[in-house]
């Protein structure tokens, strides 16, 4: 990924705050059948080893794990918005005509070993917790017990678990930092007045330490 100095994001936390918020990755593979790609929901263990220790499954059906194996390098990208950026947004540009359309987004590339987990005790423990962090947002939260034992036995084994050591962490936040103050704060609060907040309240945050800095 290109990553100019003005949008780079190093900070281990923040890039870990992306995860958590944000976690349906793309698994990026090259197995013995090729590139391929599997939207994947993640879970990120930040304190497991170096640099963290992602969590995830497939279906059994899915040829992804069999198609990769244990040690092989993988590429999992998170997302946290993305948004259009109009010229005419820029103060600037009514007063100097020089200005272009653009894109703005967040971006966390995390490059790992991959190690296939298909045992029913680690599949069993990731999903009960991944149940209970995405549940725990609803009004009446849905727990595995909830369903007969030999079904969710059955499902259990439908499934395969992939565990991902992270090697390396590559962030991304284009919000326009190369731009003047006014012109990250003009663009940031159209995107607000269009609803697209996530990236809008960056903008915003990102034209305060820049204004902190002048």
């Amino acid at each position: 990924m290109y990553v100019p100095p003005h949008f780079a994001e190093s900070r281990p936390e923040v890039l870990h705050d992306l995860i958590d918020n944000n976690p349906l990755g793309i698994l990026f593979t090259n197995g013995k059948s090729g590139l391929d790609a599997n939207h994947v929901p993640f879970e990120l263990h930040a304190n497991e080893g170096p640099q963290g220790v992602l969590h995830s499954h497939v279906a059994r059906a899915n040829s992804v794990w069999q198609d990769i194996a244990t040690g092989d390098e993988v590429l999992i990208v998170f997302r946290a918005g993305d948004a259009y950026i109009a010229p005419n947004w820029y103060p600037s540009k009514v007063e100097f005509k020089k200005q272009v359309p653009s894109w703005n987004y967040m971006v966390a590339h995390v490059y790992g070993r991959v190690t296939i987990r298909d045992d029913e005790r680690y599949v069993r423990g990731m999903v009960a917790r991944l149940t209970r962090i995405h549940e725990a947002k609803q009004t009446d939260p849905w727990k595995m017990t909830d369903s007969p034992k030999d079904y969710i036995d059955m499902m259990l084994k439908m499934i395969v678990g992939i565990e991902i050591e992270i090697t390396r962490l590559v962030g991304k936040s284009k919000l326009s930092q190369n731009k003047e103050v006014r012109d990250i704060l003009g663009a940031g609060n159209a995107l607000k007045a269009q609803g697209k907040n996530v990236i809008g309240d960056a903008m915003l945050a990102a034209a305060a330490v820049r204004a902190e800095q002048a």
